[in-house]
């Protein structure tokens, strides 16, 4: 039988509710240093040894505006959101395991994967990416990920 990865997260994830007699902690993750939320749901969520990060779209959260510019710029920035996210977790892109990426123009993958790689030298997450038709406020990228980190906050 072949596994997909996050068919693998999810059996990894109630094994853990099962050892741990079915409840696992669920902690809110907030930064300033990240845009505050547009709608009802959490920057990120740290469930057991998972953080699961909200779509970050390219906000620049002094300024609460969309950062203007390319899909480097505006990766770049997505990537400073998510890295200020995951530094409130108490974790690193190096904990990253499963990254999905949603373009507005596939056609730019080649200059979003070059902003990319500069936040995942090494022993990179697995990934998805897909072109979608429209994005909050128009912007050209949002992504989303999954850490692993055994000692979070």
């Amino acid at each position: 039988m072949k596994l997909t990865f996050l068919t693998l997260v999810f059996i990894l994830l109630l094994f853990s509710l099962t050892i741990s007699g079915g409840k696992v902690e669920k902690k809110v993750v907030y930064t300033e240093k990240a845009p505050k939320p547009i709608g009802p749901y959490s920057q990120a969520i740290i469930a057991g040894d998972f953080i699961f990060t909200a779509g970050q779209i390219p906000i620049d959260p002094k300024t609460n505006q969309v950062v203007q510019g390319d899909i480097k710029e505006q990766t770049r920035q997505v990537f400073e959101n998510l890295k200020a996210i995951l530094e409130e977790a108490g974790a690193t892109f190096d904990d990253v395991v499963k990254v999905t990426v949603y373009m507005k123009d596939l056609s730019e993958f080649p200059a979003m994967n070059e902003v990319y790689s500069e936040y995942f030298k090494s022993s990179p997450p697995a990934r998805t990416t897909v072109e979608v038709s429209r994005l909050p406020r128009d912007v050209k990228i949002e992504i989303d990920l999954i850490a692993v980190k055994k000692q979070v906050k």
